[in-house]
């Protein structure tokens, strides 16, 4: 052994500790991050569910007549807090105005489907399935060998497709294109809800405010997908 080796005789054992502090605290700081994503999916919700109960009981009308403008702000909203994501506090503003506003703009469809013959039970069914389904896919992304990673491509490709598609059949109204449409984005969220968990479970966001944005779009744009299949064969009966 030379003089200058400095290091210990117990040097590898050294290692190894101080490794293995190293994954605990890693570990620790990702159990931290989850715990905190989840909390602000929770919250977001939970401010959806406000905006949409507003727009119901006392904004129908307005949002209505300026649906457009609501949708531009709503976007609004969304590109400032990705730009404003590592802006502590500036973020949490702008993720719940952003849910808030999201609850807003589902009034016209939420409007619409309560207004039919037993409205309120499409409208739970669409949200218990939504929960079920997003249960079960984070589920799958948990236990899952399979690295998701590699479905990113794929999947932002159909979400181009499905969001053209609704462009299109806004001018066509053609309800067997949105049944069509809706059950591809049901199934497309679905797997989006698999792969942003793995995502997140495997640390590859940034921000939790940016991970609970992603599993709120998805939880979303999974149940406005179910309630307009439901409200679409429940309005044939």
């Amino acid at each position: 052994m030379s003089l200058y080796d400095r290091k210990p005789l117990n040097y590898k054992g050294y290692q190894n500790e101080t490794n293995n502090e190293a994954f605990a605290q890693s570990d620790i700081a990702l159990i931290s991050f989850v715990k905190q994503t989840y909390q602000l999916f929770a919250g977001s919700l939970l401010a959806a569910t406000v905006g949409a109960y507003i727009g119901i009981s006392a904004l129908g009308y307005l949002v209505s007549q300026y649906y457009i403008g609501f949708v531009i702000l709503e976007f609004a909203l969304l590109f400032g807090l990705m730009f404003a994501r590592a802006k502590a506090g500036l973020n949490l503003l702008l993720l719940f105005a952003f849910t808030f506003m999201t609850g807003l703009t589902l009034t016209p469809i939420l409007s619409r489907i309560l207004g039919m013959p037993g409205g309120a039970e499409i409208v739970a069914q669409a949200f218990l399935l939504t929960t079920a389904i997003f249960g079960v896919m984070s589920i799958f992304a948990l236990r899952t060998k399979k690295d998701l990673a590699s479905m990113g491509k794929m999947l932002f490709i159909a979400l181009i497709v499905v969001v053209v598609g609704s462009l299109i059949n806004l001018f066509l109204g053609s309800p067997i294109l949105q049944v069509v449409l809706a059950g591809v984005g049901a199934i497309l969220f679905s797997i989006f809800i698999a792969y942003d968990t793995q995502n997140i479970v495997r640390g590859l966001y940034d921000s939790p405010v940016m991970a609970a944005v992603s599993l709120y779009l998805d939880f979303l744009n999974l149940f406005i997908s179910l309630l307009q299949i439901l409200g679409i064969f429940n309005s044939r009966e």
